[in-house]
């Protein structure tokens, strides 16, 4: 039988510092193991560690999906709480994951609890994994199919690294004398080295023109709708902004006061990005210029004027911002999917491949990949907000292109 979800979403789930027996009550029914005290135990200190990173939804997220997998496989198929559990039997889990049954997978997306009779209980549909395909896929009839579910390697890197923060937390509360995660030597078991630089995916500069070009006619013809939208793929582009970042969360609400002109006239985007780290865009003036037509029809001043809090991304109706990561995916996917089919009634088909697979991340790394080749790399570092120059010299193509223009000329038939 497939498990039941243990962990509620975070807007749902009392402070496990000072309400844990509360939750336990709750999900005893559905848990007969916290009737015993090791996994009562065992319960608290999961949430306790989840809990602690509830200052970013995303991360919230991630280190739950880990770790409620891990207690699920521990109680339900090891029989022991993870507090007990040895390398060897981290090892298994790590092969379970990438090979889970079928029960445990789902074909999509479900809420983790409902609301009955006024109390939050476990929803029966939702399931551990769930099988996904490619967005191209999908477009082309294709569904998830439990069988098909595969982790990728991001995801099994992800899995060593959370758990090994999960169980470095245990042994600072005294639950275990020693991490098993850091215990397994040979983690090239299951994760690959990497031995080349992957691919930066980015769309290219005629695709853009395409997209741009689209968003500015669909402005034209309907600025109630999209003005936003030609603000939104501009800002994308232009500030390298992540998605997470043009919107409203429990972190931050972006305001147009976020704009700011230091002391030399030049203009600056403040952002709270990953990890809960403040950073300064620097704001172009074609940019600076996106942003005046956008307030002009908004019926703004110009220019911000200092803390003003008008948010930068309204709803579509009703007041306040904006709140929604996915509606942001759909406007920039329908800007993608039309600039798709007007390069293919131009002939081009070919060149607008990419626009079919193409997400709204591959703008950021559109925006950096141009701007790393007439800027110096410290200033697009620290406009991207990459926490080290090792992730912004991904970006550098020079090496490569050298490497393949030396290359494209050798002869098959050596003189």
């Amino acid at each position: 039988m497939p498990p039941l979800a243990l962990i509620d979403n975070l807007e749902h789930l009392p402070n496990p510092f000072t309400q844990f027996e509360a939750i336990a009550a709750s999900l005893t029914p559905n848990a007969p193991q916290l009737a015993k005290a090791e996994y009562h135990r065992d319960l608290q200190l999961a949430l306790c560690f989840i809990y602690s990173y509830n200052g970013s939804q995303a991360t919230f997220n991630s280190y739950r999906r880990e770790v409620e997998r891990l207690l699920l496989w521990s109680w339900n198929i090891a029989k022991t709480p993870t507090s007990e559990l040895r390398r060897e039997q981290i090892e298994d889990f790590i092969h379970f994951c990438i090979e889970p049954p079928e029960s445990w997978i789902g074909t999509k997306n479900v809420a983790r609890f409902k609301l009955h009779m006024g109390q939050r209980t476990p929803n029966k549909s939702w399931r551990p994994f769930v099988a996904h395909v490619s967005k191209l896929a999908f477009k082309n009839g294709d569904t998830p199919k439990t069988k098909t579910h595969a982790l990728s390697q991001a995801a099994i890197r992800a899995t060593f690294s959370i758990l090994s923060s999960y169980f470095g937390f245990l042994m600072q509360e005294d639950a275990v004398q020693q991490n098993p995660v850091a215990l397994i030597r040979q983690k090239s078991k299951f994760v690959k080295k990497e031995v080349t630089r992957k691919q930066v995916r980015r769309i290219s500069n005629l695709q853009w023109d395409y997209v741009i070009e689209t968003a500015e006619q669909l402005a034209d013809e309907d600025p109630i709708t999209h003005e936003r939208t030609l603000f939104i793929m501009n800002a994308l582009l232009g500030m390298y902004l992540r998605i997470s970042e043009l919107v409203a969360d429990e972190r931050s609400a972006p305001v147009m006061g976020d704009f700011t002109k230091d002391s030399d006239g030049h203009w600056w985007f403040k952002v709270l990005s990953k990890g809960n780290k403040e950073r300064l865009v620097a704001v172009s003036d074609e940019m600076l210029n996106a942003l005046m037509r956008y307030r002009q029809f908004r019926d703004l001043p110009s220019l911000p004027t200092v803390a003003e809090a008008t948010p930068l991304i309204p709803k579509n109706r009703g007041q306040g911002a904006m709140t929604s990561t996915r509606q942001v995916r759909n406007i920039v996917q329908s800007c993608f999917d039309q600039a798709y089919l007007r390069m293919c009634e131009d002939g081009m088909r070919t060149d607008a491949e990419d626009l079919r697979v193409a997400t709204v991340h591959w703008l950021r790394h559109t925006g950096i990949s141009e701007d790393v080749k007439i800027r110096p790399k410290e200033h697009v570092r620290e406009d991207a907000g990459h926490a080290s120059m090792a992730t912004t010299d991904k970006y550098i193509d020079t090496e490569y292109r050298e490497r393949h223009a030396s290359g494209r000329k050798k002869s098959l038939r050596p003189h």
